[in-house]
């Protein structure tokens, strides 16, 4: 699952970056409220980890702006913005949580999941492709009815494939859905994961449509 944080302090910046990353998401980092906007506008996010007090454009404004834009990503506050008037106002524009800095990284972690769970209609929004099962909130897989265990990337780069079932994906895209912005990554790291992944799963139950990228077969 991808997350969009967003947060100009370098330091709390990086905490919830690393943090989330070792819960199993993948998270691209922005610094600035007009950075935010482009990128919240590309709706390649599961869910906005969104600060106020940014730089160029407030964290309030970003987000009316994608509400006004039709975006119904879900949108967690974090800010040191402790008023009741500042959380009412966060919750009015369109916000789907709050909550105060400092926090405990477990928490948000948690937080994020439910946002995920509840904008997905049900307690589990579980992936589907024949008889292969992906279950992005528990990071479980099945296959045929047994369960398959798969490392985080291995996992990142099956769910990017599950989120559009039966469509080509690129390496480049398996890459950006995978590791985000700001990662250098060998120039083999898909390739090894869909190794490991083939090896786990079957041969035929990832294809490869030479020259153009990768999908998932039903089967």
């Amino acid at each position: 699952m991808r997350l969009l944080v967003v947060e100009d302090d370098p330091m709390i910046g990086k905490s919830m970056r690393h943090g989330l990353q070792d819960a199993g998401f993948c998270v691209d980092w922005t610094r600035d409220g007009r950075a935010a906007e482009l990128s919240i506008a590309n709706r390649v996010y599961q869910a906005v980890i969104l600060d106020l007090g940014l730089p160029v454009k407030d964290g309030l404004d970003v987000l009316r702006g994608a509400r006004a834009a039709g975006n119904d990503v879900p949108v967690l506050i974090v800010t040191a913005r402790d008023a009741v008037a500042d959380r009412i106002a966060g919750l009015n524009d369109g916000a789907d949580d709050y909550v105060l800095k400092p926090f405990d990284m477990d928490e948000l972690v948690a937080r994020a999941h439910a946002l995920i769970r509840r904008h997905a209609g049900s307690g589990r929004p579980q992936l589907t492709h024949g008889s292969l099962v992906v279950d992005p909130l528990t990071h479980s897989v099945s296959l045929r009815g047994a369960a398959i265990e798969l490392s985080s990337r291995e996992f990142s780069v099956l769910h990017a494939l599950m989120r559009q079932p039966g469509a080509v994906l690129s390496r480049d895209a398996l890459e950006d859905a995978v590791y985000g912005w700001e990662r250098e990554i060998g120039s083999n790291a898909i390739e090894v994961h869909l190794h490991h992944l083939r090896r786990k799963l079957g041969a035929d139950v990832i294809k490869n449509i030479r020259g153009v990228g990768y999908r998932v077969a039903e089967v």
